[in-house]
């Protein structure tokens, strides 16, 4: 069974006594986020519960997580958020039926009675099926995943059709299948120490892309290198700082590296009008010069393909 994997926030939804909650998937309560949901509580039957991804959506079509991220970690959501950020849950799996747990069963009858409870009830759109992906070939599913970015998904999850529900990150019946990440060539024009075991490496980065001679600082990481590479570039940003503010330190922009990001996005909080998802280190460009590194251009051509 293959469905798109979506880019929100994992969560379930659990009604009982006539009652609505929403729970992340790292067990913290979430309904006074999601008033949008409350109104289920007088639709669904007790005994439902519902795991799903709460997606931002609006005229028919998914929003970015950037979106999303405007109501995550508020406690009041004004009217002003709610227009502009609507959200529904795009369901993928029912865990209780008629007050019955059903995680044993396997996914084919939990999709069964999913659908048969979406299609009795009016949920006034707030509660969305998630859509199968039928392919007749692996070779079909291939060009389903490249074509992910044009639904807003993150790529493909395969799942065993006598899969039952399982807690935790457990491998073997559910697969990721995300898509390759976009990829951009930058500049390192800052350096920052880490925290924890690298208190005293310089692990945290900011990178620049080239507007005619100038450098434009446009996202931040902190991954993807290993240990031997942080140590040489902590060396290195030791003998090739031009200025200090405060724990950041300027370096000659003479490193480059391939960058790894799953979207990106117009952003009014940043100095390139640009904002990245889950940016982190790819590879260390040690076979190009600081003039071969990518261009805001670049940047711009990916902003308006995806």
């Amino acid at each position: 069974m293959a469905e798109r994997k979506w880019d929100g926030i994992r969560g379930q939804l659990i009604i009982r006594n006539e009652t609505l909650y929403v729970w992340s998937r790292g067990e913290e309560l979430m309904t006074d986020r999601f008033p949008e949901y409350v109104s289920l509580s007088k639709i669904l039957p007790s005994g439902t519960v519902i795991d799903g991804e709460i997606m931002p959506f609006k005229d028919g079509q998914p929003l970015s997580f950037q979106v999303l991220q405007t109501r995550i970690g508020r406690k009041n959501v004004t009217k002003k958020v709610l227009e502009d950020a609507p959200v529904v849950l795009v369901a993928y799996d029912l865990l209780e039926w008629q007050g019955k747990d059903i995680r044993e069963e396997p996914l084919t009858t939990r999709r069964h009675f999913l659908e048969q409870l979406i299609s009795e009830f009016d949920t006034k759109g707030v509660l969305k099926l998630s859509e199968l992906i039928h392919c007749d070939s692996w070779e079909a599913l291939m060009l389903a995943r490249l074509d992910s970015r044009t639904f807003q998904s993150e790529g493909l999850m395969l799942k065993r059709k006598n899969s039952t529900y399982q807690t935790g990150r457990r491998r073997g019946d559910w697969w990721k299948w995300k898509i390759d990440p976009l990829t951009i060539d930058a500049v390192m024009i800052y350096a920052q120490r880490g925290s924890g075991r690298r208190a005293n490496l310089y692990t945290d980065y900011t990178f620049g892309v080239w507007e005619g001679e100038q450098l434009i600082p446009f996202t931040k990481a902190y991954s993807g290198l290993t240990d031997k590479e942080f140590n040489e570039v902590t060396q290195w940003v030791r003998q090739n700082t031009l200025e200090r503010f405060g724990p950041v330190r300027s370096v000659r922009p003479t490193l480059v590296f391939e960058l790894a990001f799953e979207g990106i996005q117009v952003s009014s909080r940043h100095k390139s009008g640009i904002a990245l998802r889950f940016p982190r280190i790819l590879r260390w460009r040690k076979d190009k010069t600081a003039r071969e590194a990518n261009t805001m251009e670049d940047l711009r051509k990916l902003l308006q393909q995806y």
